[in-house]
């Protein structure tokens, strides 16, 4: 999103290039058919028509900002599942999506400041890099330096971004079909759905700054964790601490097994961990947002975007994860139906639904577990292929409001730890957050 001050007429294009990608699937299509009857493979024909749309598709992405670059947000940390042929050429392309700085003028910049800070903002900072350094879907981050000697990250939000966002996102729900051709299982329009429905929250970065100041303060002195602390803000600017680290794309690309170990196991733990320390969960789980440090803490950043969690994660959680590591089918289904996963008249037999569950269970049941690109890729296939009986008891469970970030949380980091290509002991990092997951300890009798 170039925002700058002839906003309308960008919107129009993002929409103009948006709305031609199904046209240009379609002209694909069209020609596969051809080469069909022509004698070719069918199943040549149509990898061939998925790899460029999937080109045109990263490519339009990686061009529009706001929305677009929200939801290539989003949908980076699924690159995972794609296969090889289509991931390679493109993961360059989704990892810019993660934090590249779109082009604002430093007088719009300036603009912003002044209306957000006062005439004399400079006088807030001893110095001040007109350069991004960084850039979220809404705003760009600038390196400063505080009045008080601090090193700091000053993030301004895009003017117009709002209605920019909104817009973007509208475009691409349409184009649901399309996104959901190349990255199986995954659920577009819901994923619209709740990035529109959380606009409002982050775009007011004084309720992010107070949800930053949560987890700094439920997290400070923390061996594992740097969350920067706030140094100030309004709605539409906000200043942190400025912490170096390498940014975990970097990681996923060309980093150590052990960087890679630590930095999953890290990752996990934090977001687990969140709603019980915090009363939050930290809600946009993709590289852009989180650093490994020299001392080896994950640094975490954003957190415009957060789950009130003020009691923890759902009670039901732990126990049903248990029945469902023990094989208990039928306390499992009758949980979910106690949750609103099954709806009422839904008939679903309980052993398919365990089988449905089954394989996700890989990663707890064992005492350590490696995720693979791979691992996931049968994963996506498994559950989104018609042909598979995971397919039609998938289309039958419905996913509570109440539940749907948190499932977008876990899916993201499964993603990202299939990236990282991480190995942990999973299961003893659930059973250290989720309530009710450990076996209950028996009693043990007296000696007579």
């Amino acid at each position: 999103m170039a925002i700058v001050d002839d906003l309308p007429r960008r919107a129009a294009v993002r929409t103009a290039r948006l709305a031609g990608l199904p046209l240009g699937y379609a002209g694909r299509a069209t020609l596969g058919l051809g080469r069909r009857l022509g004698g070719r493979p069918a199943e040549i024909v149509a990898a061939e028509v998925q790899a460029r749309t999937a080109e045109q598709l990263f490519r339009v992405l990686g061009e529009l900002k706001g929305g677009a670059m929200k939801f290539g947000q989003a949908m980076s940390v699924f690159e995972a599942a794609l296969p090889e042929h289509l991931a390679g050429p493109y993961r360059d392309t989704l990892t810019k999506l993660q934090e590249s700085a779109p082009p604002l003028p430093a007088r719009s910049v300036h603009r912003v400041l002044a209306r957000e800070l006062g005439t004399d903002w400079r006088d807030r900072f001893r110095e001040f890099d007109d350069t991004p350094a960084a850039a979220a879907s809404i705003g760009q981050v600038h390196r400063a330096v505080w009045a008080d000697g601090r090193d700091v990250a000053v993030k301004v939000q895009y003017p117009g971004a709002g209605a920019a966002l909104l817009s973007d996102l509208t475009q691409i729900g349409r184009m649901s079909r399309l996104v959901g051709m190349l990255v199986p299982g995954l659920e577009v329009k819901p994923l619209v759905a709740e990035l529109k429905a959380r606009v409002a929250e982050e775009l007011d970065y004084e309720l992010e700054a107070e949800s930053q100041a949560a987890f700094a303060s439920a997290y400070e002195q923390d061996p594992d964790f740097v969350v920067p602390r706030v140094v100030g803000g309004t709605k539409q600017v906000l200043v942190s601490e400025w912490v170096d680290g390498v940014p975990l794309s970097r990681i996923i690309a060309g980093g150590t097994e052990a960087e890679r170990d630590r930095a999953g196991l890290l990752l996990a733990r934090f977001l687990f961990s969140g709603p019980a320390r915090a009363g939050l969960l930290h809600a946009d789980p993709h590289p852009g947002n989180f650093r490994l440090a020299d001392d080896g803490r994950l640094v975490v950043l954003d957190y415009g975007a957060v789950n009130r969690l003020p009691n923890g994660l759902p009670a039901p959680i732990g126990p049903l994860l248990r029945l469902a590591v023990a094989g208990d089918a039928e306390g499992v289904y009758a949980g979910l139906q106690d949750e609103g996963f099954v709806r009422p008249g839904v008939g679903l037999d309980a052993e398919r639904l365990l089988g449905y569950l089954a394989p996700i269970l890989e990663p707890v049941r064992a005492e350590e577990f490696r995720f693979s690109r791979s691992w996931l890729r049968t994963q996506a296939v498994r559950v989104g292929d018609p042909r598979s009986p995971a397919y039609s008891t998938g289309l039958k469970l419905n996913l509570p409001p109440e539940y749907l970030l948190i499932h977008r949380v876990t899916a993201g980091a499964i993603g990202v730890l299939c990236q990282l290509e991480a190995a942990g002991p999973w299961r003893s990092e659930l059973e250290r957050w989720l309530p009710g997951f450990p076996e209950p300890r028996r009693p043990r009798k007296r000696r007579a």
